[in-house]
């Protein structure tokens, strides 16, 4: 096996090993459509366009997935979509 291959074998488990989380943001009755999408235009960095198909499967099928990515980088928009009122955790 040439040294070129051992190192791309290296780079893929070490790709595997990176844990993905998601954001998880639940239906409520308190927020409104638009504060919800503000919310995530400004925490998850969404378009608007994506943060109202996100508010829509909020409403109709009561959560939808806001993000995905390494913990340390959800925690803190997970803690902000929280300050904000919105029902969300880290999955």
């Amino acid at each position: 096996m040439s040294t070129k291959e051992q190192i791309s074998e290296e780079l893929l488990l070490e790709e595997e090993t990176v844990r993905q989380n998601e954001i998880v943001v639940f239906n409520d009755d308190v927020n409104t459509f638009d504060h919800v999408i503000q919310t995530l235009i400004s925490i998850c960095d969404h378009t608007p366009e994506q943060a109202e198909q996100c508010s829509l499967i909020v409403h109709y099928k009561g959560k939808c997935t806001v993000k995905t990515g390494e913990y340390k980088d959800l925690e803190p928009r997970c803690t902000g979509l929280l300050n904000a009122g919105l029902s969300a955790e880290i999955v």
